[in-house]
């Protein structure tokens, strides 16, 4: 009877480059295809952003130093100061990152942006109603401005979704640790070429059938063997030599060596796990 391919035993070979191929198929989820999405957002120039801090800041101190000084008579330094800060960053405002990835979106969450422009000191020196109230308001947000203009656009969405990933990659990864943890541990009970041997002895007959029927019978040599007896002695140094490669593949020196390719490849795969690349998307970004 002869094995078809199918039937034919086959060697399982793990390749390191799959095991890599998978832990990189495994890093690309959703939340990591959207934080290279959020990576990869055009940006302004670092200078503007630390140019617009330091004059959001500026823009704060200015009204501090009367808000909690004498708020007396306003200086029109103060004055002038403030009305051209306030023009500053109504251009400002358009070269921002965020406002080149979704305006109107952005217009939507960025209303402190409007309130903390307003003039508020040319307004106390002309006078209005609810001074105190709009003074504290405008106050409030020009804090807040000074704190969005130092980290930038996109940074509490980018840095939320490095935690979550964080916390995926933890979770899974502790997970296949201990999968590979256990079957690391169970190395030393598993037979590979034994269980090897064992389907080549299943299996003598068919595939020393296969090698028999791929040896010539015509010719003028086959047919000299054949007057000679030669066939049937090569035929059964054949099943001798089969024999002899099934004990060797049953010996324990080859079983411990093909043990120790395979938890080679299982250690490297864990010596991988633990990376931490969602720190990288931590952080300020300019």
């Amino acid at each position: 009877m002869v094995l078809s391919n199918k039937d034919q035993p086959q060697a399982v070979v793990i390749d390191a480059g799959d095991a890599d191929k998978s832990k990189s198929t495994r890093n690309i989820s959703a939340t990591a295809a959207r934080l290279e999405e959020l990576e990869s957002r055009p940006r302004r120039n670092v200078f503007l952003h630390w140019l617009a801090f330091i004059l959001s800041l500026l823009s704060l101190v200015i009204l501090a130093l009367w808000v909690f000084g004498s708020r007396g008579t306003v200086s029109n330094v103060y004055i002038i100061l403030d009305i051209s800060l306030g023009v500053v960053f109504a251009v400002e405002f358009f070269t921002r990152s965020g406002f080149r990835w979704g305006r109107i979106s952005y217009l939507r969450t960025r209303f402190f942006d409007f309130i903390a422009i307003v003039p508020v000191l040319a307004l106390v020196h002309h006078g209005y109603p609810w001074q105190s109230v709009w003074l504290w308001i405008i106050f409030t947000a020009r804090a807040i401005r000074i704190f969005d203009r130092l980290l930038g656009d996109g940074f509490f969405g980018r840095n939320v979704l490095a935690l979550v990933e964080g916390f995926e990659e933890q979770i899974t990864d502790s997970v296949l640790d201990r999968i590979i943890a256990r079957i690391q541990a169970d190395m030393d009970k598993a037979g590979f070429s034994h269980g090897v041997a064992e389907a080549l002895a299943k299996n003598k007959p068919g595939i020393l059938q296969r090698v028999h029927a791929a040896t010539p019978h015509e010719g003028l040599l086959p047919d000299l063997a054949h007057i000679a007896g030669l066939d049937k002695a090569l035929e059964r140094v054949e099943e001798r030599t089969y024999d002899s490669v099934v004990e060797i593949v049953n010996s324990q020196e080859v079983d411990k060596a093909v043990r120790d390719s395979v938890n080679s490849v299982f250690s490297r795969m864990r010596a991988e796990l633990g990376g931490n690349k969602w720190r990288k998307h931590l952080g300020i970004r300019f």
